[in-house]
């Protein structure tokens, strides 16, 4: 501690300070002014630009000076003169000041020091002195920063090049995430699939932090030599980047891809903040601190860095935010045409929706390459339409055609009220009143009543074809549907309150199974008490079902029956899932643009959407995942305000071998339908094998007819179990999936059984009308097919349904058709005993 001594002061400052060259009579009258400064650790003595008011001298302790950049620091010893250089030039300082532990300084002022300039020029021969100490200084210190933005320059990260764009909740999520990432100056982990700019937002984090005038530089991990020397430098050689980089930000990109052996080094440096140059090798190393801040990214999480962390980021892929997707499309236009210097363009809505549609696995990098092919095959239009962008489709919407977009016109006749409330309400309600009249009060054997030949011979041929074509179209102009809906607006005009809603669990568990054995009732009562030639026991069939209908929606809300107990809609749902046809939505467009999901629940009209109740069948069109479930009434096109809904022409039955679920109660119903094939024909079995099966009689005739159902349903069973026995790699493929592959000759089967009515009898409609009026129709005209046409048409149908089965199969299992042969072999079995029964 230097004492009140002025002649000590003297001494002090001749012999321990950088004013030891001054005259005796300058250090006297310095020592008169000094006044003391304690200094405490990290206090600062100057701040940038400010003009000193004194000059300090330093008795004791350390100061450490930076400049403004914070890539140049220096560090004053006892005895330094800080300010000299700012007092003389009368400019503000060039550096910030600080003490780096504590200690004393002496104060001069200012002023004292500008008067003794002008008597003693020694005092600015030691500023002079001071300068040329500092060039020589800074010229090292050049020398040695250009050597560190060299090894820098291949790693700098000049800026961001864009921020977190959309509006979204994940968008608005993620500019938190990242606000708040800049805060902190621990490390943070950023991850999520590739093309998502993670870089870039590891550039916003530090362009937004207190860093951000140190450099920032990127690594590739998947690049980064085996040793790691590049990152934290070689003993005795060049130093790593860790040092270069000094108070900036480390960025470690791909850090997935970090060769095995440089992973504990990085654990130590996340969570130490220290490291050591490669190839130490002397025990227990002194090591280094690192200064930088360190960011990484990576496609997965990393459980190596689960602890040491300030931070993990999770970035959604832009397929779970596509309301961006419109923001992101603009705004690469807006960049690629203000490249290309040409004007800026649009996107259609329909554009918006195609983009929306897809799914983008290369995310925001794809996007960006699609919007600039895209601009780069308009021609000259100052639209970008859906044609030009053009990508890979997922597998859902493969191989599809929009026959909306193909027919504007067909649009507009589904969403008018023709279809189907005009039809079902105008002309079906009162048809099928007048069908089950005639069917009680008319003729009762088929070819003298026009209702039992409108049923038998045109309803079921009719419906069987047109599966492969329209699906489950039937079901939307259903009578026992619309009398159900009648029923259930009447009753809440008469007694107002809320329907029950739909006890979904026990109906998904228990509803396949209980129309299962509705249509095994309908079986028998068919072949036993003879429907088709019965005709008041067919408008009983008609009438038990519109009673299921009608009493589930006096009871339950929407169509109850159709979606889990309608025995008819069952197998409509099973056969419409072969149909080259289907009703799907955009997924990206309902995720995106919509908000009130109208189509499923209901509500109002909303821009070209009109005011509808919801799906009858509480389906969203989006998850669609067969045609089991929807029957095409085009509630859903109506309501939606996006044009999302799409009429697609698809590979007939492709959800069987993609998107398909297998159900045992559908496999039950379609084993249960291919023994009614073989049941229609019970009396063509007993000719055949020439035995007395006692048809006549009932219990005899109801066992024969369950034996029939059984054993012709357990064929496609044995196959397939002694598949599985023979082939082990079939045992990766569900057993119930398989057995859909019997799906197109079961349909086969049924068709062909009524195409002797369709082609024999339903063109003598006419003479039968006519009849059923009591009047002899002898002489009026009639359409029927030759024995010979029909028999043609039977053998090509079950023809088909074979080779369809075959080729189903073979794509359901993923297998060579050698190692399915069990299944075909039972195939071909059916066939043949079809043929058999119908043709021989």
């Amino acid at each position: 501690m230097l004492s009140d001594n002025p002649q000590e002061r003297v001494i002090w400052l001749r012999e321990r300070t950088a004013l030891g060259n001054l005259p005796e009579p300058a250090l006297r009258a310095i020592s008169a002014e000094l006044t003391p400064k304690p200094l405490v650790e990290n206090d600062p003595l100057l701040e940038m630009g400010e003009l000193p008011t004194a000059i300090y001298l330093l008795e004791s302790g350390y100061l450490n000076a930076m400049d403004g950049t914070g890539l140049h620091s220096y560090c004053f010893l006892p005895g330094s003169a800080i300010g000299l250089g700012e007092v003389l030039l009368n400019q503000g300082s060039a550096l910030v000041v600080k003490a780096s532990s504590s200690g004393q300084v002496w104060a001069v002022p200012a002023s004292l020091i500008k008067t003794l300039a002008q008597s003693y020029p020694e005092l600015s021969q030691t500023l002079v002195q001071q300068l040329a100490q500092s060039v020589s200084q800074l010229t090292s210190q050049l020398t040695i920063e250009q050597e560190r933005q060299e090894n820098l320059r291949p790693y700098l990260v000049p800026r961001a090049k864009r921020g977190i764009i959309g509006k979204s909740r994940y968008a608005v999520r993620l500019r938190q995430q990242i606000k708040d990432a800049a805060k902190t100056d621990g490390t943070i982990v950023i991850f999520g699939e590739p093309g998502l700019e993670k870089d870039n937002m590891a550039a916003l984090i530090h362009f937004g932090s207190s860093r951000r005038r140190q450099p920032m530089i990127a690594i590739d991990c998947s690049k980064m030599q085996e040793s790691g020397a590049e990152l934290f430098g070689r003993q005795g050689g060049k130093p790593g980047l860790l040092e270069w980089v000094g108070q900036g930000t480390v960025l470690l990109n791909n850090a997935q891809d970090l060769p095995e052996n440089l992973w504990p080094q990085v654990q130590t440096l996340v969570s130490e903040k220290t490291f050591l140059a490669v190839g130490v090798s002397e025990p227990n190393p002194p090591r280094k601190t690192c200064q930088a801040r360190i960011l990484i990214t990576a496609e997965k999480v990393l459980p190596q860095l689960e602890g040491p962390l300030a931070m993990t980021i999770k970035v959604p892929p832009l397929r779970v935010r596509k309301t961006d997707l419109q923001s992101h499309g603009e705004y690469y236009i807006s960049l690629i045409c203000r490249a290309r210097s040409c004007p800026r363009l649009t996107l259609t809505p329909e554009a918006v929706r195609r983009l929306q549609s897809y799914d983008f696995p290369g995310n925001l990098r794809e996007l960006e390459a699609l919007v600039e092919r895209a601009i780069a095959q308009r021609g000259e239009a100052t639209e970008l339409t859906e044609e030009v962008f053009w990508a890979a489709e997922t597998k859902k919407r493969r191989f599809r055609v929009n026959l909306l977009n193909m027919y504007p016109q067909f649009r507009y006749f589904l969403k008018s009220p023709w279809w189907p409330t005009r039809i079902n309400y105008g002309l079906v309600l009162w048809l099928f009143a007048v069908v089950v009249a005639i069917l009680f009060i008319g003729p009762q054997q088929r070819p003298d009543n026009v209702a039992l030949n409108l049923f038998w011979c045109w309803w079921w041929p009719l419906i069987l074809l047109g599966f492969p074509f329209v699906g489950r179209l039937w079901c939307a102009v259903c009578p026992f549907m619309i009398y159900g809906e009648v029923v259930q607006k009447l009753s809440l005009w008469l007694v107002p309150r809320s329907l029950k809603g739909w006890p979904r669990q026990q109906a998904e568990t228990w509803g396949g199974w209980f129309l299962f054995g509705l249509f095994a009732l309908i079986y028998l009562w068919e072949e036993l008490w003879d429907l088709p030639n019965t005709a008041y026991l067919s408008s009983w069939l008609l009438l038990l079902i519109t009673g299921g209908a009608v009493i589930c929606s006096l009871i339950f809300e929407r169509r109850f029956w159709c979606r889990y107990l309608c025995p008819i809609g069952g197998m409509n749902g099973l056969f419409a899932k072969l149909a080259m046809t289907e009703l799907r939505a955009e997924q990206g467009t309902c995720s995106a643009e919509c908000t009130t999901y109208q189509c499923y629940k209901g509500g109002p009209a909303k821009g070209e959407g009109l005011e509808t109740n919801g799906c009858p069948l509480y389906s969203h069109p989006a998850q669609l995942a067969d045609n089991r479930d929807c029957v095409l009434c085009m509630t859903c096109l109506k309501a939606c305000p996006h044009r999302s809904v799409e009429i697609n022409l698809r590979p007939p039955g492709i959800e069987l071998w993609t998107t398909h679920i297998p159900r045992s109660y559908e496999v039950a119903l379609l084993l249960l339908l291919l023994g009614g094939v073989f049941l229609h024909r019970l009396p063509e079995l007993n000719a055949r094998l020439d035995i007395n099966l006692h048809l006549d009689a009932f219990w005899p005739h109801a066992g024969v007819s369950l034996a029939v159902l059984v054993i012709a349903g357990m064929i496609p069973l044995i196959s397939g179990a002694i598949a599985r026995e023979l082939s082990p790699s079939l045992k990766s493929r569900s057993f119930l999936e398989l057995m859909y592959g019997f799906l197109p000759l079961v349909w086969a089967g049924n068709l062909a059984h009524y195409i002797p009515m369709g082609l024999g009898e339903a063109g003598r409609l006419l003479p039968v009308t006519w009849a059923t009026l009591g009047f002899h129709g002898e002489g009026l005209p009639i359409l029927v097919a030759h024995p010979a046409v029909i028999a043609f048409l039977q053998g090509v149908t079950l023809i088909l349904g074979l080779g369809l089965s075959m080729v189903l199969t073979h794509k359901i299992g993923r297998q060579s058709l050698l190692k399915l042969w069990p299944y075909h072999t039972g195939a071909i079995a059916l066939m043949v005993g079809c043929w058999w029964l119908m043709l021989a």
